[in-house]
C-alpha cells in the first residue's frame, strides 16, 4: 500500500474530485458529480492517461466522511480495473477557500485513510479466487501548496497509523474460529505490542478465580479454550487521569446453552468486534507516541455448549456484591464486561469507556451506519462529535431508570436479560451501569450493528469494518489534550 509525495510520477491513472456546478477539466454531465459516483474516462491514445472522476456532490455539503469514502470508492475501481498505480488531482479545488469546505490537511489525510482502507482485502484464507496486487497513489506536492513537505509526510503518517490501525480490527474480526480463539486472541495481542511500551499482564486461570471473575469463568466454561482478561497499559503520559477501554471478545459466540441456530451462523466469529476495537485504537496510540494514559481490558472468552457450560438459572456472584441469575446464556458479552468494568475502577480508572457487539437490538434500531451510546453526558458529546468527523458515527441512548425494574430475579439481585423483549439494548446499558464505580465516569458503546458490512460500500469491503479503532483513539488524545 505505497504512498508516494512526488512531481510528475507518471501513474496508470489520474484521479481527479468532481463536484456538482463546477467546471471539470473534461465533458462530464452533472449526475456524474453526484457523491460516490464513478467514471472512467479514457485516454484517445496510449500517450493519454486514463482519468477517473470520482463524484463528490455539492462542495458545501462535502463533510470529511464523503472525502474519505469517496477515497475509498475510487480505490476499489483502481483494482477492479487491475491498474497498479494512481495520481490524485486536486485541480480546482487548490483554488478554493477552506470556508467552503475542510482544511487542505484534513481533506487529504480523509482521503488517504479512505484510500488505504479501501484497498484492503481479507484473502487469506483464499485460493484460486485470491487477487494480487494492489496500488500506489501519488500525491503531488505542487497542488497542495498550504502545506509544507514536512506536513505533506505528516498527513501521510497520520493516515497510514490510522488506516493500518483500523485494519488491524479488520483483521481481527474476520478471522476464522480456529485461529482466534482465546488463546490465539491472546498470541495475537502478545505479538502485536511486543517492543512496545505497552505492558501486558494477562489474567488466566487461578490468577481469574483469585480475582472473582465469575462471569469471564461462567461464560468461558464450556469451551475447551479457556477464558482470559488482557490488561495492557501505554502510559505515554502516566500524570494524565487514566482512560479505561473495555473491550468484548467472546472469539466465538454460539449462545452457550441457549444455542443459535440458522443457515448460516458465521458471523458469530465476530462477536469480538469490541475487543478488535480496543487493540486498534491503542495500536494507533503507541505508533502515534500520543501523549496519553490509557489501560486497554479486553475480556477473551468462548460462549459454548457443553457438558460443563452455564445453564440457565444459574447464579454468578461479583466481587462488589451483586448476583447475577443467567436466565440467558446468550445474553454473555454484560457477564464479561462487568468483570473487566469492576477491575477497571480497582486500577483507578477515571474514565471507563466499555464497547461491544452487544444486542441485535440496537441494529434494528439504528441500522448499520449508527452504533449507540449510553452514559456520561459529557463523555457522550465528545464521542458524537469525533464520530461525526471520522466516520464511525453514534447516537446517544437514554437510560431509562423504569426498564430497570425488567431486570429483577426472583431468587437473585439481577438477571441478565430483561423480562421483555423490547427495549433490550437499553435493558442491556442498565445491567452494565450496576456494575460501574462511582469514582469513574462512563459510557458503553453498543456496535452490534456497525461491525460489519454485508456487501462493499466506501472504504470497507464486505466483512468487518474496524469500527471503533479511530473513534477511542481520537477520544483519548481530545481528552489529554484538554487536560494539558
Amino acid at each position: 500500500m505505497k504512498l508516494t509525495i512526488e512531481p510528475a510520477l507518471t501513474a496508470d491513472v489520474r484521479i481527479q474530485p468532481a463536484y456538482v456546478e463546477e467546471p471539470y477539466p473534461l465533458k462530464l454531465r452533472e449526475d456524474r458529480k453526484q457523491a460516490g459516483v464513478v467514471t472512467w474516462l479514457y485516454g484517445r491514445s496510449e500517450d493519454e492517461t486514463d482519468m477517473l472522476s470520482i463524484g463528490m456532490g455539492a462542495r458545501k455539503k462535502v463533510t470529511l466522511e464523503h472525502i474519505r469514502r469517496a477515497g475509498g470508492t475510487s480505490a476499489r475501481a483502481v483494482l477492479r480495473e487491475g491498474r497498479g498505480s494512481a495520481a490524485l488531482v486536486r485541480g480546482l479545488a487548490a483554488a478554493v477557500s477552506g470556508e467552503a469546505g475542510p482544511a487542505a490537511d484534513e481533506w487529504l489525510q480523509a482521503w488517504l485513510e479512505g484510500w488505504l482502507l479501501g484497498l484492503y482485502r481479507f484473502d487469506k484464507y483464499r485460493g484460486s479466487t485470491r487477487k494480487e496486487g494492489t496500488a500506489a497513489l501519488n500525491i503531488d506536492p505542487s497542488e497542495w501548496t498550504e502545506l509544507s513537505a514536512s506536513d505533506l509526510d505528516a498527513v501521510v503518517a497520520k493516515a497510514r497509523i490510522r488506516a493500518e490501525g483500523a485494519m488491524a480490527a479488520r483483521d481481527l474480526v474476520n478471522e476464522t474460529p480456529e485461529t482466534l480463539n482465546p488463546g490465539g486472541f491472546v498470541e495475537a495481542v502478545l505479538a502485536r505490542f511486543a517492543g512496545t511500551p505497552v505492558h501486558i499482564h494477562v489474567y488466566r486461570g487461578q490468577e481469574l478465580i483469585d480475582r472473582q471473575m465469575n462471569g469471564l469463568l461462567a461464560v468461558g466454561a464450556g469451551s475447551k479454550h479457556p477464558p482470559a482478561l488482557i490488561e495492557l497499559k501505554y502510559e505515554g503520559n502516566a500524570g494524565l487521569p487514566m482512560l479505561a477501554l473495555i473491550g468484548k471478545g467472546i472469539t466465538f459466540d454460539m449462545g452457550g446453552m441457549n444455542v443459535k441456530t440458522g443457515r448460516d451462523i458465521s458471523d458469530a466469529r465476530m462477536d469480538m468486534g469490541g475487543a478488535a476495537a480496543v487493540i486498534g485504537a491503542l495500536d494507533i496510540l503507541v505508533r502515534q507516541q500520543a501523549d496519553v494514559n490509557v489501560t486497554a481490558l479486553i475480556a477473551v472468552a468462548d460462549n459454548l455448549p457443553d457438558a460443563r457450560a452455564m445453564l440457565p438459572s444459574s447464579v454468578i456472584r461479583y466481587p462488589n456484591g451483586l448476583t447475577v441469575q443467567v436466565a440467558n446464556t446468550d445474553g454473555e458479552g454484560r457477564l464479561v464486561l462487568a468483570d473487566a468494568l469492576l477491575h477497571a475502577a480497582k486500577l483507578g480508572a477515571a474514565e471507563a469507556i466499555d464497547i461491544a457487539t452487544l444486542t441485535g437490538n440496537v441494529g434494528a434500531a439504528l441500522g448499520l451506519e449508527l452504533a449507540g451510546i449510553w452514559g456520561d453526558s459529557a463523555m457522550t458529546s465528545r464521542l458524537v462529535g469525533i464520530g461525526e468527523r471520522n466516520g464511525e458515527r453514534l447516537w446517544p441512548m437514554p437510560l431509562v431508570d423504569e426498564y430497570e425494574a425488567e431486570l429483577g430475579s426472583d431468587y437473585a439481585d439481577l438477571r441478565n436479560v430483561g423480562t421483555s423483549t423490547l427495549a433490550g439494548a437499553i435493558t442491556a446499558a442498565l445491567f452494565i451501569r450496576r456494575f460501574v464505580d462511582e469514582s469513574m465516569s462512563w459510557v458503553h458503546i453498543d456496535m452490534a450493528g456497525t461491525v460489519q458490512y454485508k456487501q462493499d460500500a466506501g472504504y470497507s469491503e464486505a466483512g468487518a469494518t474496524g469500527y471503533g479503532a479511530r473513534l477511542l483513539a481520537d477520544y483519548a488524545v481530545l481528552r489529554s489534550s484538554e487536560r494539558e
